[in-house]
Formats: structure tokens, C-alpha cells, sequence
């Protein structure tokens, strides 16, 4: 039951990101790269207003516990939050290009397959250990991409890119502990911002003048990155970065919804039994939690009586 804080902020964190598609394709209309940039921009200025106005002592004993550090520990610290900016950008990048200029589906199905990306890297980088239950459900998992991805292997490839790099990202991530959470994203994201800066004038298209586009994007920066983003840093340093990649499947799950319900985007029954498959797995692979809460209840209904 320790962990159930972290299992709520992961669940609550892929909840979020499901809805996204209704902030971003309001503006699809702009080139993927302007959102990139206005995206990174706003998180960066706001999480640096944040940090300096209410975390300054966090910064300074951030900047101790790095000072304090050994050699090699130092190299690790600074490999692990430069790589970290690099795949989150990556992902940002190629989510937007992607969602704008493909297809919802593509998208959906690239965070169905983050999670079995997830779940290798962590076992043969982290070591972390699956019980044969959970690698049942990582089956389970890959059949329904494999399902998914039989109508239209361009879909998968994109996916296969997207996933990836998020896959990078909390796996890095997972290992990356001793600093405040905030601090951590707060990093990320402003060096994310540093290197794109160079590129802005020469790729950028012309600044937009409609408010929908700057309302879209402080959501999208305070709801569907900052937020969120905390959630999963937090997530991962309370459980696995396999747990936290299988329970990402809720992420597409929302999205497969709204790309039927709300985009109208044609659907087959193959989907449907895929989308199914990958349900299952994510309750297969989580049930020793869920059993967990179950029996924990049932325990309180007793003794109440």
C-alpha cells in the first residue's frame, strides 16, 4: 500500500495526457516545429519564474548535493539530465509531427508501444525484475501492436519512434534520484529551451497573432506538460519504470476514444479486439496491486463490522 501515492500519480499523469489531442489539434493548422517551440518556451519561463520565486533553497541544496558528488557520480548526474532534455524534446517533437500530420492512431499506438519499449530497457538496462505474470501481460501487449500494426505498417514505425524516445526518458529518469523533482523537470525543460533557441529564427514560420493558438499552448504547457511531467518524475521514484511504462497504456486507451468518438477516424474490429488485448494486459500486469487494494479494503469492511 506504500506504493499506491505513486501508482495514482502515474495513473492521473497518463489520464491527462489522453485528453491532449483536444488542446492540440485546435492548432494543427501551425507547422509542428512553431508548437514545439512556443510549447518549450512557455514551460521554461514559467517553471523558472516557479523555481526561483518558491524553490531557491531547493536550487541551493541541489547545487550542494552536486558539489558533494564524486568524480564519476558527477559525469552520471550530468549524462542522465542532458539525456533526459534530449529524449524529451525528441518525443515532444515527433509526438506533434506525428499527431498533426498522420494520425491520432499513430500517436495512440506509439504509447501502446512504449510500454513493451519500457519494459525491455528496464530489464536488460536497470535489471529490474518481472514475475512471469507480468511478462504474460507484455505479451499480451505486444499481440495487440502486433494487431494494430498489421493494417498499416507506417503507423508503426512512427510509433515505434515516438515510444521510443519517451521509453529513453523514464528509464534514464528511474535511475536519476537525489535532487528535487521540480528542480529536475525545471532543468530539463530549460535546456530543452537553450538548444532550441538557435534554430528559432531561421525555422520558425511567422509569430502567430490568434489567441487560440496562445491559449492552447499555456494549456498545453501547465496542464499537459508541467503537471503531468511532475506526476511521472514522482511516479518513478516510488515504482518501477515498467510499472510506470505498462500503466502509460491508459494514455492511448483515452486517445483511441476520442480518435472514434470525437475525430470520427475509421475503426476496424481488429482494432477494437487489439485495443481490448492491451486492456487486459495492463490489469494482468498490475494485479498483484490491484489484489493488493482489494484485500486492503476487505480488511477495513471487517474490522468496521
Amino acid at each position: 500500500m506504500k506504493t499506491t501515492k505513486y501508482y495514482t500519480a502515474a495513473i492521473t499523469c497518463f489520464i491527462i495526457w489522453g485528453f491532449f489531442s483536444l488542446v492540440l489539434k485546435p492548432i494543427h493548422a501551425y507547422p509542428s516545429l512553431d508548437i514545439l517551440f512556443y510549447r518549450v518556451f512557455s514551460c521554461s519561463i514559467l517553471m523558472l519564474i516557479i523555481a526561483f520565486t518558491f524553490k531557491r533553497k531547493r536550487i541551493k541544496e541541489a547545487i550542494e548535493t552536486f558539489k558533494s558528488m564524486t568524480a564519476f557520480e558527477k559525469r552520471k548526474t550530468v549524462l542522465l539530465n542532458f539525456g533526459g532534455s534530449v529524449f524529451l524534446m525528441a518525443n515532444w517533437f515527433t509526438f506533434i509531427y506525428v499527431m498533426n500530420h498522420v494520425s491520432v492512431k499513430a500517436t495512440s499506438l506509439a504509447y501502446l508501444v512504449c510500454p513493451i519499449l519500457t519494459t525491455l530497457l528496464a530489464y536488460f538496462i536497470l535489471h529490474e525484475k518481472l514475475s512471469k505474470t507480468q511478462w504474460m501481460a507484455v505479451g499480451l501487449s505486444i499481440s495487440g501492436c502486433v494487431l494494430l500494426s498489421y493494417a498499416n505498417i507506417m503507423d508503426m514505425f512512427f510509433s515505434i519512434i515516438i515510444g521510443f524516445t519517451y521509453a529513453s526518458y523514464l528509464v534514464s529518469q528511474r535511475v536519476n534520484k537525489g535532487f528535487d523533482k521540480f528542480i529536475i523537470l525545471t532543468f530539463h525543460i530549460t535546456l530543452a529551451a537553450l538548444f532550441l533557441v538557435p534554430f528559432y529564427p531561421a525555422y520558425s514560420g511567422p509569430i502567430p497573432t490568434e489567441f487560440k493558438f496562445y491559449f492552447c499552448i499555456e494549456t498545453i504547457a501547465i496542464l499537459f506538460t508541467i503537471f503531468p511531467l511532475f506526476l511521472n518524475l514522482y511516479a518513478l521514484s516510488g515504482i518501477n519504470s515498467s510499472t510506470v511504462g505498462m500503466l502509460l497504456n491508459i494514455n492511448p486507451m483515452i486517445a483511441f476514444l476520442l480518435a472514434i468518438f470525437v475525430y470520427h477516424e475509421p475503426i476496424g474490429n481488429i482494432q477494437v479486439i487489439a485495443y481490448s488485448i492491451i486492456f487486459l494486459a495492463v490489469l494482468v500486469f498490475n494485479s498483484h496491486h490491484i489484489f493488493a487494494i482489494k484485500q486492503r479494503f476487505t480488511t477495513i469492511s471487517r474490522d468496521s463490522k
